[in-house]
């Protein structure tokens, strides 16, 4: 049985989350153009970390992290405007906002280690 991975696990979640929220916006808000955004960073995230399982080096494995780690920054962005115009509540951002910061933490922290490891 394989072992689960936590940040797979967190970012697929995650993407669950952003792609429901896509679709709230266009049919409660008719909102078209910032919800693409936010929907093609905030999958993003996940496709990079599942991308990377399949790395062809630790280079490789790194480069796809720091892909995700900037499309967490972005997400983050977009979250913000979003929340600016009233298209997400306080509630929803608040938990997007919160699960962005714990994916940030743990892709930095995996890339510090990788790079140790690369140095090393």
């Amino acid at each position: 049985m394989k072992k689960e991975n936590i940040i797979e696990e967190k970012t697929f979640n995650f993407s669950k989350q952003i792609v429901g929220l896509y679709f709230q916006i266009m049919k409660d808000k008719k909102e078209f153009v910032l919800s693409k955004q936010l929907l093609r960073c905030g999958t993003s995230i996940g496709a990079n970390v599942a991308e990377s399982q399949a790395a062809q080096s630790l280079n490789d494995f790194i480069s796809k992290l720091s892909i995700a780690l900037k499309e967490t920054s972005e997400t983050k962005y977009w979250l913000r405007l979003m929340r600016e115009f009233e298209f997400v509540d306080e509630m929803k951002y608040s938990t997007l906002i919160a699960d962005c910061d714990e994916i940030y933490r743990i892709l930095s922290s995996i890339i510090i280690s990788s790079k140790e490891k690369l140095n090393s």
